[in-house]
């Protein structure tokens, strides 16, 4: 849960870096601050029960994936195969790293 919760905080605060017009923009400027404050904090809470690499690759990678989808339907940046292809090996990677833990 607490992982999910660093996920959700780290693509909010990444999402909202777009707002931010170059750190011009206060309001956009603190919210990307305190969901990194947050996400590193819960992050570093989950990382007491799942080991580092695990909970680092389903942060990052999920992050990533959920963030390029947000690019792509909040600002029209285009998803091509390549990109599609990049989330999925993405995607893979989490899972094989999330196998080889229950072995």
């Amino acid at each position: 849960m607490l992982l999910g919760l660093a996920i959700v905080s780290e693509v909010c605060a990444t999402s909202c870096l777009k707002l931010t017009d170059g750190y011009t923009r206060l309001l956009p400027t603190i919210a990307v601050v305190i969901g990194y404050v947050v996400s590193f904090v819960l992050l570093g809470r989950a990382l007491t029960q799942i080991p580092v690499s695990v909970a680092y690759a389903v942060w990052s990678g999920v992050g990533t994936a959920v963030v390029a989808g947000v690019g792509a339907a909040a600002f029209g940046e285009s998803l091509g195969w390549p990109q599609w292809t990049g989330i999925a090996l993405i995607i893979v990677g989490v899972v094989a790293l999330n196998i080889h833990r229950a072995h």
